[in-house]
This record gives structure tokens, sequence and C-alpha cells, in this order.
């Protein structure tokens, strides 16, 4: 992909397919989360392309067993599966508990299937020091299981409490916008790659 243009106002690239289907999904449920704020910023860079479709399915609002804090006046279970099923990506943006994700996030994860099969996943991170990336080590294997790929490069936050703004926004954005760029590159190019792949010979066929 050379003809990526990398830089603080993010990637471009010309295109005449169609755009991405790109689902981020919010793995955290807890009160007073911090997941949105995170989740909200990175969709907004997303948004600003013109290659992407987004759409975003939150652990907090969908019925799952044993859901932590989960709302009852969620979507129902048959609209999260269809926004899974027509994504040609995810971007995972989860929290650090106790060096590793979510129950809620694993929930969602195993109540679904053939949803992930033969297609990227990203991850954006937070927690403390780590920057919850001892969450996104645990969740490569659960993905590979499931015949996903996972994208190398992450977007972690440390100590993001700390580090955004009362607008969201971080207070020095060069490094999240860079590493934001570099996951944003690599998804597109499996997107695009499994996409067509799915389309000649659907996976498990």
């Amino acid at each position: 992909m050379s003809n990526w243009h990398v830089n603080t106002e993010g990637p471009h690239r010309g295109r005449a397919t169609a755009p991405l289907r790109v689902t981020v999904v919010v793995g955290s449920t807890r009160e007073g989360r911090f997941g949105t704020t995170i989740a909200d910023w990175f969709v907004g860079q997303v948004r600003r392309l013109d290659i992407f479709e987004v759409e975003i399915v939150d652990t907090r609002q969908v019925a799952l067993p044993h859901a932590f804090g989960a709302v009852t006046d969620h979507p129902s279970r048959a609209e999260t599966t269809e926004k899974l099923s027509r994504a040609d990506a995810f971007v995972v943006v989860t929290p650090e508990y106790n060096h590793s994700y979510p129950g809620t996030l694993k929930n969602l994860i195993d109540e679904h299937h053939v949803e992930w099969q033969a297609k990227p996943v990203g991850f954006v991170s937070y927690g403390g020091i780590s920057g919850g990336l001892r969450a996104v080590e645990h969740l490569r294997p659960v993905f590979a299981e499931l015949h996903a790929v996972t994208i190398r490069d992450t977007v972690s936050f440390a100590n993001p409490w700390r580090s955004f703004d009362g607008a969201g926004e971080p207070a020095e954005p060069a490094d999240a916008v860079t590493a934001t760029n570099a996951l944003l590159k690599q998804l597109t190019w499996w997107a695009e790659a499994l996409r067509a792949a799915r389309a000649a010979n659907p996976y498990g066929a």
C-alpha cells in the first residue's frame, strides 16, 4: 500500500471500491468507565477518512449472559449479530482488568463464531502503566481460535484519565494519531484482502 500518506491529518488513499465496514466493539460495562471516551475519540479519527463506514457494538447495551452492569433496554442480540456479520473488520476497545480483559467482552466474543471468521481485528487498549497491552495479548489467541487475523500494531493509552482533557481529546495527541494511522493502514490492507478472498471463495466452504 505504497500510496498511503501517513501524517497528522490521517492516512488517505484513492479508492474505487466500496467503503470498508468497521465495527468498533466497546469492551467495558463498568459504571464510570473511561472506554466510551476513548472509543468516541477513536471513532472520530476513523470517520475523518472516506474509506470506512463505522458501526458500534457496546457490550453494555447488549444482552449477554452474566454481563456485569449491562442495561435491560438493549438492542436485540439479532441486531448485534447483524452488525458483526456485515463488518469487514473490527476494532476492539478494551481496558485491562487484573492483567486481562473484561468478562463481558469474552461473553460477546463467545456468543458468536462465524461472524469473526476470516476478518481482521485491531485493538485500542487502555489501563495503568501498561496501557492495557496485557489485555490485548490475552485477546490475540482467542481471536486466532475463531479464525480471525489480529493486527500487530495497536493504539494504547497508559493512565488515560490523566491525559485526556474535558472535551475527550488527548492532551498530547501526536503519538496517539500516529499509532491510529498505523493501525488503520494495516487494518485496511487486511480488510480489503480478506473481503476479496471471502467473495471469491467463502471461508469454510
